[in-house]
């Protein structure tokens, strides 16, 4: 009876840690699909929600430049606003999370009709446990 006890003590101790850390992937994949559908409606409101007050987006060499272009979130919410960014109906899909206790890394697949990214997404949990985008490092395939 004891070792029953025992057995069942481990297993469920071995399991809390799995549990959390799929709580925690579905609430980053929850506002990335917030984030990205806000973006396809440009809904800045939302939008906001999502992002944190540092998030920019890092552009390596992105659409012809030859250069890095860091844009701040509030010009990228203004691009949202005047419909310069968004306004597709994306696919969203998920290749890799990795938690670090209150930080986050989520590799991202974007398919629109558009264009199609793959994007490093960086989220920060907040004091409250929610997760908020801190930066997105896009590539277009």
């Amino acid at each position: 009876m004891k070792n029953t006890i025992l057995i069942g003590l481990i297993v469920l101790f071995a399991n809390a840690p799995v549990q959390a850390q799929s709580t925690e992937e579905k609430e980053i994949k929850d506002t990335v699909l917030a984030f990205a559908k806000a973006g396809d409606q440009n809904d800045v409101q939302t939008l906001e929600q999502h992002l944190d007050s540092n998030y920019r987006v890092v552009m390596n060499r992105l659409f012809g430049s030859s250069e890095v272009a860091i844009v701040p979130r509030s010009v990228y919410l203004q691009k949202i606003k005047s419909k310069e960014w968004g306004g597709d109906q994306r696919e969203v899909s998920f290749k890799n999370i990795i938690v670090n206790e209150n930080v986050a890394t989520a590799k991202v697949v974007l398919k629109g009709k558009k264009a199609t990214f793959v994007s490093l997404m960086d989220l920060i949990k907040t004091e409250k446990g929610s997760w908020k985008l801190i930066s997105d490092t896009p590539i277009i395939l």
